[in-house]
């Protein structure tokens, strides 16, 4: 598919597809014209990048990361790991865990204020109305 066609189905915009070829986190092909040629692999490894980028990871660490999500079954890429990729990906797991229990504590809080305020809801339907004073003078 070309970059248009990926891009679009991918929610992206052409030049973050042309960013991310640079970054070395997918790859095309070249056609005869010049265009480039995307697969259907592309696809899912531009979903799976906006996924990353958006759990707040760099890219330099979704590179790191993309060779291991390939499938559950691939072998994991060990030539060229250092140890300070090592310590990267221990920063990164670290710190997302940090967010998700922030995130957690923060979907439980809303989650109980909105069962409180069904309860109150519930409780103000259930109880009838005083009745409106019309602030006339009762002979």
């Amino acid at each position: 598919m070309r970059i248009g066609e990926l891009a679009a189905r991918a929610g992206v915009s052409t030049r973050q597809v042309r960013f991310y070829e640079a970054s070395g986190l997918i790859t095309s092909t070249r056609l005869p014209n010049n265009y480039r040629d995307y697969d259907e692999v592309a696809l899912g490894r531009v979903e799976q990048i906006r996924e990353l980028l958006a759990a707040g990871l760099s890219t330099q660490v979704i590179r790191a990361l993309l060779p291991c999500l390939r499938s559950p079954r691939a072998p994991i890429v060990f030539e060229g790991v250092t140890p300070e990729t090592v310590a990267a990906l221990e920063r990164e797991r670290d710190r997302l865990s940090e967010r998700i229990d922030v995130l957690t504590r923060n979907r439980d809080a809303v989650a109980a204020y909105l069962a409180e305020l069904r309860r109150h809801a519930d409780r103000s339907a259930a109880t009838p109305a005083p009745a409106r004073r019309t602030g006339r003078a009762v002979p």
